[in-house]
């Protein structure tokens, strides 16, 4: 009996000793998991720093980028020169007078005749077609019909569409004449042709 009880005794050790190191096994392996599980939440906070200060340099960055280019965009603005005035065009200068034909009342004609195109011929008809008219004075007068100066315009104030000096300035007068028979007959030895049929042109 005694033999047997001190095996129950010694099997009673044995198991509370196998108990408790499962009990020290269990309780280490739970301080392990715990350890880790603080060391895991460590990290996360970490990385969650870590990104935080990440985004305030990032954020802080930018803003020193924008207010740099908001500074250097007003400097230039303040820098920048006003453009200068353009200088006012100045005033075309009026074309010269062209002068005023001078000379004989036949000069003056045997000028003016060529700028119509007509040759020297033509001026021999003019010639003879005035000379019969007015003998080529401004001045003439017909008393009956009114005509008056070298062409014998009539009446003598239609020359007013050639100048205003149209009853004294030879080339006012002449000049109308040449527009007249241009107009009327084409050349000047038409309009003698005719003066010298009908006695009138």
């Amino acid at each position: 009996d005694a033999a047997a009880q001190a095996e129950a005794e010694k099997a009673a050790e044995a198991q509370a000793a196998a108990q408790a190191q499962e009990a020290a096994e269990a309780q280490t392996e739970a301080e392990g998991e715990v350890s880790a599980e603080r060391e895991t939440r460590g990290e996360e906070a970490a990385s969650r720093s870590q990104e935080r200060e990440s985004s305030e340099q990032s954020t802080n960055s930018n803003d020193s980028v924008s207010s740099s280019q908001s500074a250097s965009g007003e400097s230039s603005t303040q820098e920048a020169p006003e453009p200068a005035p353009e200088p006012e065009p100045e005033p075309e200068p009026e074309p010269a007078a062209a002068p005023a034909p001078s000379g004989s009342p036949k000069s003056i004609a045997r000028s003016m005749v060529s700028s119509y195109g007509w040759s020297g011929e033509q001026f021999g008809c003019l010639e003879s077609l005035w000379a019969k008219e007015s003998g080529w004075n401004p001045s003439a007068s017909n008393p009956s019909s009114g005509a008056y100066g070298i062409p014998q315009s009539l009446p003598g104030s239609k020359m007013a569409s050639a100048g205003s000096d149209w009853r004294t300035n030879p080339a006012t007068q002449i000049k109308w004449g040449l527009n007249y028979i241009s107009g009327r007959y084409g050349s000047p030895c038409n309009a003698w042709s005719h003066s010298q049929s009908n006695n009138w042109y």
